[in-house]
């Protein structure tokens, strides 16, 4: 179904045939479609939505359209989809919404409801309390299966999952059964005869991330999230993990390439907001690069004796970083997926080391085929110049390759995110090391 579609239908008046149309729409479309129509025509769609749908496309669209289609609904249209919302959802909603629209929010909710939004604002943000959904099925473990499956009829309904239930003890987690468990069991079994009591949580307070990590390990579709003295008080869905898996890769690719981590869409953020995010990094890497000015005016004499040393910085310098960075990404990926921790830092290093001679062997022989086809004609020293590059690739990219890899997990054992640890950072700093060995060894071959 299409904007011109819908468009027809809104003025033709068939809002019925519509209806029917939207009902066949998944709500992640039916939100993409409305991003394409006027104000007033979203509101005119989002009417005719069921209750429970609506509450689906509400909690897909971007926090512009959520506060512009707000304005045009009444007190009493709010409730209806906010009581259909899932309480996870509706505290994502809620924290991007300003604070005039956030109260008007809360007070479309009941008391209960909105006591348990306010509980997990208050955990602290990028946490699993903050997260987590308190909507969770829970069974005694003296149920028999019989009666676990009539509860899950009676209030399957309201919750989020059903596929995973959760036994508990005085609100203590002590077990974890699944619904093919209850299906494949007779009757008359007790809850405590099939649970699995060997499961994995995790705590309010824990992060985010390290909660998408587990369910991603061991392919849950849920996780609980208990307190400090293991009474059961929510869970995470996968759905939930992957929202976190996106926002910590976006925030990580952002910082990965010098720019502060934003939360709003490309187009929703100001030209003002982009400039500001990006002129810290962009400030210090261009003050920082005055170390290679400095190395450069410190060799200025080389120079003037072989003015043809200074057209192979470029690709010294380039081919330096483009290693150290190459390096740097894989540790940072490696370091998001648990694969590689600060105390293999010797393991790191000694495969880099034979990494970066491979690599740097390979471009020496290539780069010396090219300085004889190029120079080997019109300049008599080009044997030695040949060797001269090829030494200062081998220990560029033996440093580039260090510095790529350790640095990262620096960062991680000190508590900094290693994406701070990319790209701009090292390149940079292989920049100053490089045109160091390069002029050095020139110096040396050369007897300058």
């Amino acid at each position: 179904m299409g904007k011109e579609q819908i468009l027809e239908m809104l003025d033709q008046r068939q809002f019925k045939e519509l209806k029917t149309e939207l009902e066949n729409v998944h709500p992640v479309d039916i939100a993409e479609l409305m991003e394409e129509l006027e104000e007033k025509q979203r509101i005119l769609v989002f009417r005719l939505l069921q209750k429970d749908e609506a509450a689906e496309v509400f909690t897909e669209m971007n926090s512009e359209m959520r506060q512009a289609l707000l304005s045009g609904l009444t007190d009493s249209e709010i409730k209806e989809f906010m009581d259909e919302m899932y309480l996870d959802d509706a505290v994502d909603v809620l924290e991007e919404m300003p604070a005039n629209v956030v109260e008007r929010l809360l007070m479309a909710t009941d008391e209960e409801t909105r006591a348990q939004m306010n509980a997990l604002l208050n955990y602290p943000e990028d946490s699993a309390g903050s997260i987590m959904n308190v909507e969770y099925i829970a069974f005694r473990k003296e149920m028999t299966v019989e009666d676990a499956i009539l509860k899950i009829r009676q209030v399957g309904i309201n919750r989020e999952t059903i596929y995973t239930c959760y036994v508990t003890e005085q609100r203590k987690l002590i077990g974890v059964v699944t619904v093919k468990d209850l299906l494949t069991t007779g009757d008359n079994h007790t809850i405590e005869e099939i649970m699995e009591t060997n499961m994995q949580y995790v705590h309010t307070h824990d992060d985010q991330e390290k909660v998408a990590g587990l369910i991603s390990k061991y392919s849950l579709i849920a996780i609980p999230v208990v307190d400090n003295d293991m009474r059961m008080v929510g869970i995470v869905t996968v759905d939930d993990a992957m929202d976190v898996m996106e926002e910590e890769a976006t925030e990580d690719m952002s910082m990965m390439m010098g720019i502060a981590p934003n939360e709003d869409s490309y187009f929703q953020t100001s030209v003002w907001e982009h400039a500001k995010s990006r002129f810290p990094w962009l400030l210090f890497l261009m003050l920082s690069a005055t170390l290679s000015g400095l190395a450069l005016d410190h060799f200025d004499y080389v120079v003037a004796v072989m003015p043809i040393l200074n057209s192979f910085v470029p690709m010294l310098t380039g081919t330096g970083g483009n290693c150290g960075s190459q390096s740097s990404t894989l540790i940072i990926r490696g370091l998001a997926t648990n694969e590689i921790e600060f105390r293999d830092v010797f393991r790191v290093l000694f495969k880099e080391a034979r990494v970066a001679l491979v690599v740097s062997i390979m471009l020496a022989i290539v780069n010396g085929v090219r300085i004889m086809i190029m120079y080997g004609h019109s300049y008599e020293n080009a044997p030695l110049l040949a060797v001269v590059l090829g030494l200062t690739l081998v220990c560029t990219v033996l440093l580039s390759k260090t510095i790529g890899c350790t640095l990262p997990l620096i960062a991680k054992k000190c508590g900094l995110d290693p994406a701070l640890m990319a790209a701009p950072l090292i390149t940079t700093l292989v920049d100053t090391g490089t045109i160091l060995l390069y002029f050095t060894i020139a110096t040396r071959f050369f007897k300058i």
